[in-house]
């Protein structure tokens, strides 16, 4: 069963912090652990994400949203979305350090444009297994 959140922000730089902790709660509250390198890397790649949607989206644009779906096999899928952005951003080079790190932390990672309007930024984060639970006997 997949669980997924969406939410949109404002496009500010204080929506890069604001991002990163919501998606982090809610990785929390779908069985991630503090320290589990899935909740880890999902959250860097929102706060690259989201810093490249606030850098490089259109001016004219109040709101993106971001959206996080835990997949059944433990994978996050992380999406950033300009709505209401004709064109999109500009694309990033693939040698840039944003995508470069999108490379290392995804296992796939792309761009989607729903027609003219809409341009959305997507990255598939592979489950890490749990780390193990602290032996509880002393």
């Amino acid at each position: 069963m997949a669980r997924r959140e969406a939410f949109r922000l404002p496009r500010h730089p204080a929506s890069v912090a604001l991002a990163r902790h919501r998606v982090r709660d809610h990785l929390l509250a779908w069985g991630r652990t503090e320290g589990d390198g899935t909740l880890d890397d999902t959250v860097l790649l929102v706060s690259e994400l989201v810093t490249d949607a606030v850098r490089h989206g259109p001016l004219l644009e109040r709101e993106f949203e971001v959206a996080v779906t835990v997949l059944a096999d433990g994978a996050c899928f992380v999406e950033v979305t300009d709505l209401d952005a004709p064109g999109g951003p500009a694309p990033e080079p693939d040698d840039s350090a944003g995508h470069r790190l999108r490379n290392a932390l995804a296992e796939v990672s792309g761009v989607w444009r729903a027609g003219r309007r809409s341009t959305t930024v997507w990255a598939l984060v592979p489950a890490r297994p749990l780390p193990p639970e602290p032996d509880g006997g002393g």
